[in-house]
């Protein structure tokens, strides 16, 4: 059986990176084997992106070598530039790519996958937000692997909510939507983003879909304190949300923000005790934690 495939993240400034190394917690090994090639292979053969490489995720030679990654549709340029993204930010080469779908859903097929998780740059230059690309990947992967569940983790759509209509038509498995951090820093953090905004995007995927488990994430270590995450946990509950994951912001250069810094493995538990006693279904809380860590068991847990 194949593994599921997850598609799977200071008011002052600080040092620059290489001034506070990074704690031991935070070290990861590196797999370069047999899978992580044969992976890289199946995403260049069929031109796909992954947010793994463009987002620089530390978890990528664990997740590649097990045949884990994660589908970054309509291209490899953001619209907006978030202080806190690797992925490259500007003006879109041209309009989404009519055949990525069926590229994707040919990918799963090769794989062999049970779980595959699809994300994307915004695309604020399209009416509906690439929207219309999300339904057809989603169509794609089911028309080649009827089997295989689906996980989204979708922009804002600038608050175009006929385009979430769109997605949530598609019967995604899980709809995500990251929360990324506290209203305080959003200004620096999210660019172009609301924080009620995305509050209302999640309580309007849960109405709409009751049984669908609604999902978000944050990153800590931005400058957020204790009684802001817990507010931002309540907020979320409060519209709903079944699925919370929670990991630590790692600067990508120095041209993004810096770290404020480490949090400990510890506070991380804490935060999941809490965010289960709050009524989150499933909490995924650690310091390499990114949002489609570990995907597949966090739908099972959050069903009804």
């Amino acid at each position: 059986m194949a593994s599921p495939f997850h598609i799977l993240a200071n008011a002052n400034p600080v040092p620059p990176p290489d001034a506070h190394p990074r704690p031991d917690w935070l070290k990861v090994r590196f797999f370069g084997g047999e899978n992580y090639q044969d992976l890289k292979r199946i995403m260049r053969t069929l031109n796909l992106h992954t947010v793994c490489e463009s987002a620089r995720c530390p978890n990528q030679g664990e997740c590649w070598e097990h045949r884990t990654a994660t589908f970054m549709i309509l291209g490899n340029i953001c619209t907006r530039a978030c202080g806190f993204c690797a992925v490259p930010s500007g003006r879109p080469l041209g309009p989404p790519d009519a055949a990525e779908p069926e590229r994707v859903a040919e990918a799963v097929q090769q794989m062999n996958l049970r779980y595959a998780v699809v994300t994307s740059v915004n695309r604020d230059d399209e009416p509906d937000g690439g929207a219309a690309i999300f339904a057809r990947t989603i169509a794609a992967i089911r028309g080649r692997v009827p089997d295989c569940k689906v996980e989204v983790l979708i922009p804002d759509l600038r608050g175009e909510w006929p385009a979430l209509e769109t997605v949530i038509a598609a019967r995604p498995d899980v709809l995500n939507h990251n929360i990324e951090t506290v209203p305080r820093l959003y200004s620096r953090v999210r660019r172009g983003a609301l924080y009620e905004r995305s509050l209302e995007l999640l309580q309007r995927a849960k109405q709409q879909a009751p049984a669908m488990p609604v999902k978000t994430g944050m990153m800590l270590g931005l400058g957020e304190t204790r009684e802001e995450v817990l507010q931002v946990m309540a907020d979320l509950t409060a519209r709903g949300t079944d699925i919370f994951t929670l990991g630590q912001y790692l600067q990508p250069d120095r041209e993004h923000l810096p770290v404020v810094r480490f949090v400990h493995p510890d506070e991380f538990a804490e935060y999941k005790r809490l965010g289960l006693q709050l009524g989150f279904r499933h909490v995924e809380a650690g310091p390499l934690v990114r949002s489609s860590y570990h995907a597949f068991e966090q739908e099972q847990s959050a069903r009804p």
